[in-house]
């Protein structure tokens, strides 16, 4: 991740350090990992869990989690929030990964990232479903096949686990992001988007237009262009133009944000949150990536942060329904909080063997990927260009 000291960049500078990937450090990389950022994820994450198991609607307590934990639920219930976190968090990654980059390299990374974990991780919560504990949902062999592709939502397919829902959106994300790198990234042309495209995706979705909801990323837009333009300053410095588009983002954000949120939450828990803890989170979202990027907080060097960070995804992908089985177990047979505590580092380990697999699967499908976009074109294409050039006549 990035930076110390925060120059204004210019066309032949070298780009900055992506968030991931070891191969792409080098000694030419002038801009250290964000190890706050690593550590925010991590914590985004254990507020995914922890809602899921100690707030959020479920039958493996025997009782409304709610009910089992009044204690923490009401304060657990925001963690709801995380996911837009995440965007905040991508549109900063993603642009860092992308800036100065070409298409072959943005796809390979991208597609090596987040497919292993998840291979896995679908792999894991199918088995468990499909054999091991087929009362935690009803599930088909197709449907875990299709979650294999990761488009399922495309399809019509129900996702496996429901935390897959924001894979779809990221995805789509990362499309928006190929061609931005294709067209070429400026500072100029990056101001334009992150304005333009949320309020595209607003009309969008006030008109209810299906296909453009789609394409644009509807309400989740914001979050993403926020989290580019908060990296846009940390690379260049901060301006004026940058924040009033960050405070349009983070108001879009929230006008979307807190009705939906009110209904989710009151719906699948036995809680109702307050509308404007909900707001100012949904803010807080924005500001505190900006706290951590821009501040002196971003030349916090606790490198363990950087292991921990790399627990996030697989973490959010294996948790729910492995973390409900071991409660479902283990329930009526312990302490609330012990089961709560094992349910959480059992996802832990999980998350950990999870992590352990990839790093041996994606840095070699990301050079493959990458090698196959890049390859010459076939013989017979070079051995017809070869006549083409012969068939020129050579100049008097």
């Amino acid at each position: 991740m990035a930076a110390t000291h925060v120059t204004t960049a210019t066309p032949s500078a070298p780009p900055p350090r992506p968030l991931e990937g070891p191969e792409n450090r080098g000694p030419s990389s002038a801009r250290p990992r964000l190890y706050a950022i690593d550590g925010l994820r991590f914590l985004a994450a254990l507020a995914v869990v922890l809602y899921h198991f100690a707030a959020r609607w479920s039958q493996v307590w025997g009782d409304e989690p709610g009910h089992v934990f009044p204690e923490i639920g009401p304060v657990l219930i925001y963690g709801v929030l995380a996911p837009e976190l995440f965007f905040v968090i991508s549109g900063f990654a993603i642009l860092m990964t992308a800036w100065g980059r070409d298409v072959p390299h943005v796809v390979a990374s991208r597609l090596a990232r987040l497919y292993p974990s998840y291979w896995i991780a679908v792999i894991a919560t199918s088995v468990l479903l499909l054999w091991i504990w087929p009362a935690g949902k009803d599930i088909s062999v197709g449907e875990a096949l299709v979650n294999l592709t990761m488009f399922q939502e495309a399809f019509g397919v129900r996702h496996v686990d429901g935390v897959y829902w924001t894979l779809w959106t990221e995805l789509r994300f990362y499309a928006l992001m190929v061609l931005f790198v294709a067209w070429g990234i400026t500072r100029r042309r990056l101001l334009w988007v992150s304005a333009l495209w949320p309020l595209a995706a607003q009309v969008a979705h006030e008109l209810q237009v299906p296909v453009l909801q789609e394409v644009l990323v509807e309400q989740y837009a914001p979050f993403f262009a926020g989290g580019m333009l908060i990296y846009l300053m940390h690379r260049e410095g901060q301006s004026r133009t940058a924040w009033l588009i960050v405070a349009m983002n983070a108001a879009l954000a929230v006008r979307n944000t807190v009705p939906w949120q009110m209904h989710s939450v009151s719906t699948n828990t036995v809680f109702t949150p307050d509308p404007w803890v909900l707001g100012t989170l949904t803010a807080g979202c924005f500001a505190l990536v900006a706290l951590l990027t821009l501040t002196r907080v971003q030349r916090l060097r606790w490198a363990w942060l950087l292991p921990v960070g790399a627990l996030t995804y697989p973490l959010y992908l294996v948790h729910e329904f492995w973390g409900w089985w071991l409660i479902d177990n283990l329930a009526a047979h312990a302490d609330r909080w012990v089961v709560l505590g094992a349910a959480v580092a059992f996802s832990l380990v999980l998350a950990w063997l999870v992590h352990q697999a990839e790093k041996r699967v994606g840095p070699p499908m990301r050079r493959w990927i990458e090698r196959k976009l890049r390859r010459r074109p076939a013989a017979p294409d070079r051995a017809r260009a070869g006549e083409r050039r012969d068939r020129v006549p050579a100049p008097a």
